[in-house]
């Protein structure tokens, strides 16, 4: 007779992160929650850095638990205690660690506690390096955390590269996100406030402005693109250390008129959806929530064939792929798409169809919930 099947803990999960800002990795956070059947886990949050944040509130205000620990300056040995004495509290019984520090106090914390750790790596720093403490302690570390996971093949291989983990124990799970609705009348109006005409073709971008976003690059080829097509538009969303700069870039190439600079949107669904084509000139990427969002709309994008890019983009079946820095290549790319109405709607399908499949926040719950039901099994 064969024996009865070992019952599977109901996941009681236990997600630390720095803070619940606005922010990509934030945002995955609360889509995983969010798309995850309420009767097949229960999760929580804690913020190590002392604050909430927006999206965190957003969170509590749907009864999702959100605590709240200061990290000291240095090595904090009291946060690993708290977090220890918090794993317990709650009876979490899954940790899942948000990018390496949350990673590094989350499994020491762990440790005697019975809960299985995960370790989610959403992103690395441009240009990457090598430190000399990683090669020392990151091997040690990996052994004793089950589960490792990349948010794409880019991260994996980084991972390995910079913070010497096993890459056979790195599992990819890609960012997923609920896809956006369109709403016309609200986009007649932003274009109206924005003084962009209603038939006017409108490039745009949903980005923090940033040097590693490139957004330089991204302003001398919509330059291009005016000498061609003098009634497009460029519509960068967003604010950061690169806003003045880019702002004098304009007036520099003559373009102010034709560039709108809207600051910080809290929610850029319908500013997002104006579009067009999208526009991504970053150095390097993760997996772009934005892209995501774009690609939900079915807005064709000229993105460049950095990081994550090159998996969430099919070149020439969901968007096109520009070598980073070539600013020659990305104007042409978004003058093809202008000019070539059948092309976009190609794309379009296209984007439509990888969501679906690859992107959406299902496709993303799902996999994570696999990954905690065979620790827990």
């Amino acid at each position: 007779m064969n024996a009865p099947a070992q019952a599977i803990s109901v996941p009681r999960i236990l997600h630390v992160t720095f803070n619940m800002g606005i922010g990509g990795t934030e945002q995955v956070i609360r889509q995983l929650i969010l798309a995850t059947p309420v009767d097949q886990a229960r999760h929580e949050i804690v913020c190590i850095d002392g604050h909430c944040g927006a999206i965190g509130e957003q969170l509590r205000s749907e009864d999702i638990p959100v605590h709240i620990l200061q990290r000291s300056a240095g090595f904090d040995y009291r946060l690993i205690r708290n977090l220890r004495e918090l794993i317990r509290g709650r009876k979490a019984n899954l940790v899942h660690c948000h990018q390496y520090t949350p990673y590094l106090y989350g499994r020491l914390a762990a440790l005697t506690t019975g809960a299985k750790v995960v370790f989610t790596e959403h992103g690395r720093f441009y240009p990457d390096r090598y430190r000399y403490k990683a090669a020392l302690i990151n091997p040690v570390l990996a052994l004793s955390t089950p589960a490792i996971v990349a948010i794409s093949n880019a991260t994996r291989a980084a991972l390995a590269q910079y913070e010497f983990m096993p890459k056979n124990r790195i599992q990819v799970v890609y960012n997923g996100i609920q896809p956006l609705t369109a709403d016309a009348a609200r986009i007649a109006e932003l274009r109206k406030e924005s003084g962009i005409p209603q038939d006017a073709f409108v490039y745009g971008t949903v980005s923090r402005l940033d040097p590693v976003k490139n957004q330089v690059m991204m302003l001398e080829a919509f330059a291009v693109c005016l000498q061609n097509h003098p009634s497009s538009y460029l519509l960068m969303v967003g604010d950061g250390p690169d806003r003045l700069l880019l702002e004098a870039k304009a007036r520099d190439l003559g373009i102010t008129d034709r560039v709108g600079f809207t600051g910080f949107i809290e929610r850029p669904a319908q500013h997002l959806a104006a579009m067009d084509v999208f526009l991504l000139s970053s150095h390097t990427e993760g997996t772009s929530m934005t892209l995501l969002e774009a690609m939900s709309l079915g807005i064709p994008a000229v993105v460049t064939a950095v990081g994550g890019n090159v998996e969430v983009v099919e070149q020439g079946a969901s968007g096109l792929l520009v070598p980073p820095g070539d600013s020659t290549r990305f104007a042409e790319d978004m003058m093809k798409l202008q000019a070539d109405g059948e092309l976009r709607g190609q794309l379009s399908a296209g984007a439509i169809r990888r969501f679906s499949d690859r992107f959406s926040a299902t496709v993303m719950a799902g996999r994570y919930l696999q990954i905690y039901h065979q620790l827990l099994s």
